[in-house]
């Protein structure tokens, strides 16, 4: 099954015998802005045009828990998560069809969390909002409750697990360049990367318009980093939100990998883990 889908095919599907559930998860890392500046608000976005029918899920407090020890985005509660889902109409009968305001990292997120709970059919909105032509509407619908029940299965790494593949398989660090070499960390306490770690920013991915590289240029991409579907990946990020965009990549590519959720906002925070620098991976 394809993990993306084209707008023109959401399109199609909306009008077909079984059309998929349809997640709004629009959402912005919140770094420092100009003062006054108010924050990215996901549901005033939503409720000013959204795909008719999609329902807003907000990815801070239905796609993770409280930010702490174990990270800034870590996982949620998964009885909470599952009734998130089932509010949202969420059956594992039906297809689901997640898209945010266009990065795609918010909607990989929604995409993997299903995905590692059970659910068998979920896929992105390629592009997001922004590659969407139909008509939006801004009435919130009424969704019938779903029957979405979440059992965690495999692919999840924490600490101890992403610092052991980074020496036996391939980790790959999600992370902008300058962030995996400790030049900037605008975020976390501490600058630089896990020891072994492979450099494979997310934004060389997708074209300039977020829309996904074709499966062959990405399988290449990721073989030139030691990725391949003979090789055991992982990935991480800053905090579970743009690896899991990454690991929707390597998924286009037909490679596996499993997510570190706690990714560098964990890891930093502890000080007797080590911490690498600059662009060689050890």
């Amino acid at each position: 099954m394809n993990v993306i889908i084209s707008a023109s095919e959401l399109a199609s599907a909306l009008t077909g015998q079984n059309p998929p559930v349809l997640l709004d998860v629009r959402w912005q890392l919140s770094l420092a802005k100009t003062p006054g500046e108010p924050p990215f608000d996901g549901r005033k976005e939503y409720g000013s045009g959204h795909v008719p029918g999609a329902v807003y899920v907000d990815l801070d407090r239905e796609l993770a828990s409280a930010p702490g020890s174990r990270g800034r985005h870590p996982l949620p509660d998964l009885a909470e998560f599952g009734t998130s889902m089932r509010r949202a109409g969420v059956s594992s009968g039906t297809p689901v069809v997640v898209y945010d305001g266009g990065q795609g990292w918010a909607a990989a997120r929604a995409w993997w969390l299903l995905r590692w709970t059970g659910h068998p059919d979920v896929r992105v909105l390629d592009g997001g909002l922004p590659a969407w032509q139909g008509p939006l509407e801004t009435s919130v619908p009424t969704s019938a409750e779903g029957d979405f029940e979440p059992v965690p299965g495999a692919g999840l790494l924490d600490a101890d697990g992403a610092a052991a593949l980074a020496r036996s398989g391939v980790l790959l660090d999600a992370r902008a360049g300058e962030r995996y070499r400790g030049e900037v960390e605008p975020i976390d306490p501490v600058g630089g990367h896990i020891p072994g770690a492979v450099s494979a920013p997310t934004n060389e991915n997708v074209t300039p318009d977020g829309r996904f590289l074709p499966a062959e240029e990405l399988a290449a991409r990721f073989k030139s980093l030691g990725a391949s579907e003979d090789t055991r990946v992982g990935v991480y990020c800053g905090s579970g939100v743009s690896a899991a965009h990454e690991a929707l990549a390597l998924a286009v590519a037909g490679i596996p990998a499993d997510l570190y959720v706690g990714s560098w906002s964990e890891w930093s925070s502890d000080p007797s883990r080590p911490v690498a620098v600059g662009p060689d991976p050890q």
